[in-house]
This record gives C-alpha cells, sequence and structure tokens, in this order.
C-alpha cells in the first residue's frame, strides 16, 4: 500500500489523556480487573475509550496505560490508532487464543512470532489476506524475558487471526496446521500491522483456553491451568512495564 493518505483520521482531541509511552491491551474484562489488582502504580485517570475503560497509572516518572476489554480485529485497530495519536509508541496485548497444533494444550502460554492474515482489516494497512503481520522484535524478547523471570514455560510460532470464531472450519484447521500455526484468535494480526504501519512496537501474550488440534472443540476456561495461566501473563506484562506484581 503506498497511499499512506486517509481522509479519516485519529485526532488528539481539546484533553488529551498523558498516557505515556507503555500501553497494555487486555482483550478481556476479567484479566483488565487482574491487572488493576496487581499493579502497583496507582490509577490517576480514567476515560472511556470507544467500548472500553483506559486506565492511566502513575507515580514520579512511572507512567502507563491499561486498556480494555478489547475483542475483534477492526476494533483492536480503532484502539492502536487512538493510542499512538496519544503518544504511546510501545504496547504489549493480554488475550486467549485455541490450540491449532496438537502440541499446545489449555493453559498453556504462546508468545506470537507472527500472525497469517485471516481477517479484514490488516489489508487496509499494507498486509493483505494470508500473509503475515510480524510484532516488534525487541519488545517480543521483553515478553520472553518477563515470562523466564515469572519461571514460565512458553510456545513461540506463528498464530491465525480470524475474524469469524463460529467458521473455525475442520478444513482450515487443517489447512493452518499445515502452515505450523500453533493458535487461533481475534485481534493480533490486525495490531500488529497497525503497529507496523504507525511505526510502533507491539507484541502478544497469549493464553490457550481451548483446543481444536483434533477438530473437536475442547474448552479449557474452567481449567486450574487457565487461571493460572492467566495470573502469570498478568505478572509478565506488568513486569515488563517496570511493574513488582503485588
Amino acid at each position: 500500500m503506498s497511499d499512506r493518505h486517509a481522509i479519516v483520521n485519529p485526532v488528539k482531541g481539546k484533553n488529551p489523556p498523558k498516557t505515556g509511552d507503555m500501553a497494555v491491551l487486555a482483550a478481556t474484562e476479567s484479566d483488565l480487573r487482574r491487572l488493576e489488582r496487581l499493579a502497583q502504580t496507582p490509577v490517576v485517570e480514567r476515560r472511556k475509550l470507544f467500548m472500553s475503560a483506559l486506565g492511566i497509572h502513575a507515580r514520579d516518572d512511572h507512567r502507563f496505560t491499561v486498556v480494555g476489554p478489547l475483542i475483534g480485529a477492526p476494533y483492536a485497530a480503532m484502539v492502536v490508532e487512538s493510542l499512538r495519536v496519544w503518544g504511546v509508541t510501545r504496547l504489549v496485548f493480554i488475550g486467549w487464543c485455541g490450540a491449532v497444533s496438537p502440541q499446545v494444550k489449555a493453559g498453556d502460554l504462546v508468545v506470537p512470532s507472527a500472525a497469517v492474515v485471516d481477517e479484514g482489516t490488516s489489508g487496509h494497512y499494507g498486509t493483505p489476506a494470508g500473509q503475515t503481520a510480524r510484532p516488534g522484535p525487541a519488545l517480543t524478547d521483553q515478553v520472553r524475558s518477563a515470562l523466564q523471570r515469572q519461571g514460565a514455560s512458553h510456545h513461540d510460532g506463528m498464530v491465525w487471526t480470524t475474524d469469524a470464531i463460529f467458521r473455525e472450519t475442520v478444513a482450515k484447521v487443517k489447512h493452518f496446521q499445515g502452515r505450523g500455526v500453533l493458535a487461533v484468535e481475534m485481534e493480533m494480526s490486525a495490531i500488529f500491522a497497525v503497529a507496523a504501519f504507525r511505526r510502533i512496537q507491539a507484541a502478544g501474550l497469549l493464553v490457550v483456553s481451548d483446543e481444536l488440534s483434533d477438530y473437536h472443540w475442547r474448552p479449557g476456561f474452567s481449567l486450574p491451568a487457565f487461571r493460572a495461566a492467566r495470573e502469570t501473563a498478568c505478572r509478565a506484562v506488568l513486569d515488563m512495564v517496570g511493574e513488582s506484581a503485588a
């Protein structure tokens, strides 16, 4: 895509929030609450951002923003665009995913090294369907290091981003298994594509909530391992932004 001009663009507004340069995006409300519970730096400002809640944590020179919940590629792109115009230059996304690889199980953690586009947003940012959008390598290394400090193992590899959670067919799962994909989710490729287009750093950390690898749906939302992995993910991300989680 050579034309970067758009008719409608994000704007700062009359009273833009002082977000700091780092933001954490939480896909679910429960993980958003968990991040706020674990964070040591107090919230100094709360705002609505579209259908999400935005909280700015600040103490002295330490400042970061937490936003959520958010779901789906188009909405994730809107949030990233707004954060960028307010001054965010690094962001990390915490979400849930379904296991596509037989080696990945509910309660595991996945650090995406790339996301295959199977959604309609990334193409508008220069990454068409079927191609891969990639995270910022330095920020992704920070996610891995934070997990290591938590003593947590994880999978590294590609994920598949879809718009249609109820159209994960056997044929599609087999196709993406053939490409070496680890898991399926709904936001990563768009977040990576927008971040690359806007020249900011983005990374992801996904908790495996269910399994599709044997072409049957096996939910794992009630598993103790899933709940523990979400806690670990939140602690790791807070470690990244300079927090010592409670």
